[in-house]
């Protein structure tokens, strides 16, 4: 009887080798998996944004600009309500290089004349929230890239908005 009861004993430890081998087998491989998504998942979310702006890293670090600074513009907002509302305004343009901040020296009064026929036009709640700011650097951009074309201005920065 016991060599009966050892026998079967290493029949179950047989058989349960094989299924423990074949549980770590199958988490080794699960882990695998889980490591070479993540790997996959990091890897492509960081070369895509590379691709996306058509720069790598490198070629944004070295890129040097220019900020040419214009002065200040306090502007009367148009308000149906018959109330009285400003905007007070800084603005500074970013350019790709010297020769552009040449360039707009001349063209100044054409860009400040762009930006007041657009500015007296707005209401205070065109202002309203990061969407409306956003509306007006994108007109703002196209408007001193209209007036000062052929030259390009790259993006408009906004030093000061105040709004009353």
């Amino acid at each position: 009887m016991v060599a009966e009861a050892e026998a079967g004993e290493s029949a179950a430890r047989k058989k349960g080798i094989p299924r423990l081998f074949l549980i770590i087998g199958a988490a080794a491989v699960v882990v695998l998996l889980g490591g070479a998504g993540l790997y996959y998942f990091l890897s492509s979310g960081s070369s895509a944004e590379g691709a996306a702006d058509g720069h790598g890293a490198t070629a944004a670090a070295t890129t040097p600009t220019f900020i040419f600074n214009l002065p200040p513009m306090t502007v009367n907002l148009s308000n149906e309500a018959g109330g009285e509302s400003f905007m007070r305004l800084t603005i500074a343009l970013e350019v790709a290089n010297q020769e552009v901040m040449t360039a707009i020296q001349p063209s100044l009064a054409k860009v400040t004349d762009a930006f007041q026929v657009y500015l007296r036009e707005l209401r205070k709640s065109d202002l309203e929230g990061s969407a409306g700011i956003y509306r007006l650097k994108e007109e703002l951009t196209r408007r001193v890239n209209v007036a000062i074309y052929p030259q390009r201005v790259e993006s408009i920065l906004f030093k000061e908005i105040l709004v009353q």
